[in-house]
């Protein structure tokens, strides 16, 4: 069997590479799998999407692993992460059976706490989805754990993916901003004809997490497809306004967040307080959609467009398929047209697993892929730590 520097070269000797990208986000509803072919590294990367593939989880996953962020025992998180490894493997074969030639994975794996550094305390971080069990399944170079070493030098340990937004969407003569939207949002800033030690990220607060969460309470729906329930109620111009008024709207970047300040227990004050001021669900819905929306783009009048002349903004995740979350942006901003990755080439759906396979490809070839502006570390480092692949059975 190959030792590890003999497979870390020869993966980054090939003029091209197949890279597998896998990511559980925060919604916690299933695996996002992306192929990718990668010809050289960095900046100088040229990236084709040749797959993708949603792995859903087995029925009752999704609240165990809320659970955990809500206090699970020691004995569960150490379970569910190699039940987790395995599911992660799984997609990962069956994304491989359809590309065949997969030189290298770059597995995100679950989040289930994210704890930021705060008045001198350290920051920390745990994501799930054992990568030993990927790479022993596969037999395929594995790379995990990205999110550990930028807090080691001082970072929040995200937002991560602005390297990649920089590989993938920077323009010579537009300055954009690439707006995640899944369970947390963030944004990461692309200055016209930047270098990567101009981009700036952070997150914004709240994505689709709230919204799924009253969904689920309200209509045993995992979400709101198409942003109907959001369109079809009225916004409580009052509840918004307490809303908006969080501090972590109004905090300076860098920053980042997750389910453990906007998940459940978030969700039901929310409900209680609509309940006590009489709203009707669909009101609530309407009115946690239009917060999605207005925290964004305060965000943005607070600390980009002071600085950025903005050409565009560019939405991905989930909530690039709320219609209502999208035409409230849209009226939010509009001097400024409101896209879509997809409508820039990449599917909204796949594009932090695509990121994440970037990160791996980088990691092998030696190139620190954090982004200090955005994290708030010291200095860039290699994120990732690499697991051996080897024979599969």
């Amino acid at each position: 069997m190959k030792g590890l520097a003999q497979m870390l070269e020869a993966v980054a000797a090939r003029p091209a590479r197949i890279v597998l990208g896998l990511i559980s986000g925060t919604s916690a509803d299933g695996i996002d799998a992306a192929a990718v072919r990668i010809s050289g590294q960095g900046a100088a990367a040229r990236v084709k999407v040749l797959a993708t593939h949603t792995h859903p989880f087995p029925p009752g996953l999704r609240e165990r692993l809320h659970a955990l962020t809500e206090g699970g025992s020691v004995r569960d998180v150490c379970e569910l992460n190699v039940v987790l490894g395995e599911l992660f493997a799984e997609a990962a074969a069956a994304l491989a059976g359809r590309v065949g030639g997969v030189d290298l994975i770059g597995s995100h794996g679950q989040t289930i706490y994210h704890i930021p550094p705060a008045g001198g305390r350290a920051g920390s971080t745990l994501q799930i989805g054992e990568p030993a069990v990927i790479a022993e399944r596969t037999g395929i170079l594995t790379v995990a754990h990205f999110r550990p070493r930028d807090m080691a030098a001082g970072g929040m340990g995200a937002p991560l993916v602005p390297y990649a937004d920089y590989i993938l969407f920077r323009h010579p003569a537009r300055t954009r901003v690439i707006q995640n939207i899944g369970g947390i949002a963030n944004a990461t800033i692309l200055p016209a004809g930047g270098e990567p030690a101009d981009v700036i990220a952070f997150d914004t607060g709240p994505g689709n997490m709230v919204i799924d969460a009253l969904m689920q309470r309200y209509f045993g729906r995992p979400y709101d497809a198409d942003g109907a329930l959001g369109a079809a109620g009225r916004v409580h111009e009052g509840l918004l306004a307490e809303l908006l008024a969080d501090p972590f709207i109004t905090a300076p970047p860098p920053k980042a967040t997750g389910r453990e300040r906007y998940g459940e227990p978030y969700a039901q004050e929310v409900a209680a307080r609509g309940e006590a001021l009489g709203l009707a669900a669909e009101d609530l819905v309407a009115t946690v959609t239009a917060f999605t929306a207005d925290s964004i783009v305060e965000n943005y009048r607070r600390f980009v467009f002071p600085a950025q002349a903005v050409d565009e903004v560019v939405v991905a995740g989930g909530g690039a398929r709320n219609r209502t979350l999208l035409e409230r942006l849209r009226r939010l901003l509009a001097s400024r047209p409101v896209l879509t990755t997809t409508d820039l080439g990449i599917d909204s759906d796949f594009k932090e697993a695509v990121a994440f396979a970037i990160m791996a490809n980088d990691a092998v070839m030696g190139l620190a892929t954090n982004v200090p502006g955005a994290t708030g570390a010291r200095h860039p480092v290699i994120l990732g730590a690499i697991i051996p692949g080897g024979s599969a059975p």
